[in-house]
């Protein structure tokens, strides 16, 4: 997925169907069995179910892919190489499918690579979760780790402080021995 996101960068994602997704989203899915590794991949949504997606008739930087006969405008894909393979392919992505690509399209294995398989196009409930830019998530979870922190401090001095308090006998005002008359004279 360079240049969107490097190899060892941490990402946030959040949970949906694959229903949810748009184009351009990158979504994180599993694929048991077309894939030689298992676990999770990443990978970006070019066409969803209805689509045509294909590419490429052109030679050289001229080179687009194309979605429903658009030239789709990809400004994260590495090196502008639209599609690496340099080779023409043209699919019609079925109902409740996904054609996914990496955005490194000479060094990605997806749905170009496996047109006997429904196109090479993905099953919308293989999807995990969407891959979100929100980086606000780590910046308020480290806030409120901070301050979490900080009033765990606090309490833990409070509660400190008040059992030295408590173990300390109060001071007391001795009474006074007699009741004192004033003196007349």
């Amino acid at each position: 997925m360079e240049p969107t996101y490097q190899r060892g960068d941490r990402i946030i994602w959040e949970r949906v169907d694959g229903s949810e997704v748009r184009r351009g989203d990158v979504v994180v899915f599993s694929m048991p069995g077309r894939y030689r590794a298992e676990g999770v991949f990443m990978q970006r949504v070019i066409g969803v179910g209805g689509d045509r997606v294909a590419c490429c008739t052109a030679v050289g930087s001229e080179e687009r892919v194309t979605v429903n006969g658009k030239p789709v405008k990809e400004p994260y894909v590495y090196e502008g190489d639209a599609d690496g393979l340099h080779r023409p392919y043209d699919v019609k992505v079925p109902q409740g499918r996904l054609f996914l690509m990496g955005d490194h399209r000479s060094d990605s294995v997806d749905s170009r690579f496996f047109a006997a398989d429904h196109g090479g196009t993905v099953p919308v409930d293989a999807v995990r979760g969407r891959v979100t830019d929100d980086r606000t998530g780590p910046v308020l979870l480290g806030t409120a780790l901070l301050v979490g922190g900080l009033l765990v401090l606090t309490g833990a001095g409070l509660g400190v402080a008040a059992l030295v308090v408590r173990r300390r006998k109060a001071p007391t005002v001795p009474p006074a021995p007699w009741p004192m008359r004033p003196v007349q004279g």
